[in-house]
């Protein structure tokens, strides 16, 4: 019997739970996303910069489910809320019904309510539309740099990252090098772009090993990043941030990546949650006490056997993507099923250019350019795995 799996999300998660599933012959396949597109966020620090296009980022759903020939189906509309006694999902129009349900629906930026005028005035990253704004920004600023012809640097230009996670230090450092480089056109004139820094925390890079973090900071005081931790924000205007300890500081413009928040569809879903609206699964990634239904990503809160709170990356998506999709397999066969189990392999932290600082499996350490490389292996890897099935997608529309 054909067992009906639907995966609400086409993030990394969702995407990564499809491949798997879609090894099984028995299983058919619905994708339901709000976006039409697939969005790499971990290369939004690229493309913000000016260094990726869209198509770096972006990938059609549509385009990638036909890659899979009759067995996958998107469909593109946002899920209202999902009938969990009557397994299914409620869109605007119809029911779609399931045997197995995936919520795989990411995270989105957290403004914070207690710091006034954040939401208003600034940019995130989790949204592909904020992202293309906050692009368009950083290159009007270049492009009007360029046009002037004055000696004076009296338009001083402030662009200021909140939140030094990876995140934050990746954006930070690439719009950093962006400005280094334009600086042999723009020339003088690249002076007066200042990139801020800020965390209240005491480091950049909260809860990453101490390698990173002291190579991270070396590279980013090189490019001439003005770090500020410690320090926290009151509120903001249209023309300057205000810091609890008094002081203010102008600027032209803010993205902040400081904190996330789950999906709205979270808020429908009557189910224990963490402060974020995060869901809190079960040992085996399970939700509502139904063995049917799975959690996974930046959603859900997933932890180590140790009972760690692991970090909301795509690759810990990836993971629990595998995981659930397996796990699937057990249920359908009626087999045991093993408690979810994964840690962080390990990360690397693009710095600006062809440099980049990384730590594998907690022994293997490297910076620059080799780090650059292996950074850049691993995410080349997985955009060619969505392109060679875009590819397959086309021929079969061809041949139709």
């Amino acid at each position: 019997m054909i067992q009906h799996v639907v995966v609400i999300g086409g993030g990394y998660g969702g995407l990564r739970a499809v491949e798997f599933l879609y090894k099984y012959e028995d299983v058919s396949i619905t994708l339901i996303d709000k976006n039409p597109y697939h969005y790499l966020q971990t290369e939004a620090y690229g493309y913000i910069a000016g260094r990726f296009d869209m198509h770096d980022i972006a990938i059609n759903l549509s385009s990638w489910c036909s890659g899979f020939k009759e067995r996958v189906n998107f469909i593109h509309e946002e899920v209202k809320d999902i009938d969990f006694e009557k397994q299914c999902v409620c869109l605007n129009k119809n029911d779609i019904n399931y045997d197995y349900l995936v919520i795989a629906t990411g995270a989105q930026t957290n403004f914070f309510s207690f710091i006034d005028g954040l939401k208003e005035h600034s940019y995130g990253i989790k949204n592909l539309q904020r992202a293309y704004n906050f692009r368009q920004k950083f290159e009007n600023i270049i492009y009007k740099k360029l046009l002037d012809t004055k000696d004076s640097h009296v338009d001083e230009i402030n662009i200021v990252i909140g939140g030094a996670g990876l995140s934050g230090v990746e954006i930070a450092a690439e719009m950093a090098h962006v400005i280094q480089v334009h600086s042999k056109t723009i020339g003088n004139a690249a002076k007066d772009i200042k990139i801020y820094l800020i965390d209240a925390s005491d480091t950049i890079l909260p809860g990453m090993g101490r390698y990173t973090i002291l190579n991270t900071q070396k590279r980013l005081q090189k490019l001439d990043v003005k770090i500020l931790t410690n320090t926290f924000i009151n509120n903001l205007d249209n023309l300057f941030i205000y810091f609890k300890d008094g002081q203010k500081l102008p600027y032209s413009f803010m993205v902040f990546t400081g904190g996330i928040k789950a999906s709205d569809l979270n808020s429908s879903i009557d189910y224990t949650k963490n402060k974020i609206e995060q869901l809190i699964p079960d040992s085996e990634l399970n939700i509502k006490d139904k063995k049917n239904v799975f959690a996974l990503g930046d959603c859900v809160e997933i932890r180590d056997k140790n009972g760690n709170i692991l970090p909301p990356t795509a690759q810990i998506a990836e993971k629990s993507a595998e995981y659930v999709a397996k796990t699937i397999r057990k249920r359908i066969d009626k087999e045991n099923s093993f408690a979810f189990n994964a840690n962080v392999s390990g990360v690397f932290v693009a710095l600006g250019g062809n440099y980049a600082v990384g730590e594998l499996f907690k022994y293997i350490k490297v910076k620059g350019y080799t780090a650059y490389l292996l950074k850049k292996a691993i995410t080349s890897a997985y955009h060619f795995g969505l392109r060679l099935r875009i590819n397959t997608g086309f021929k079969n529309r061809i041949k139709n």
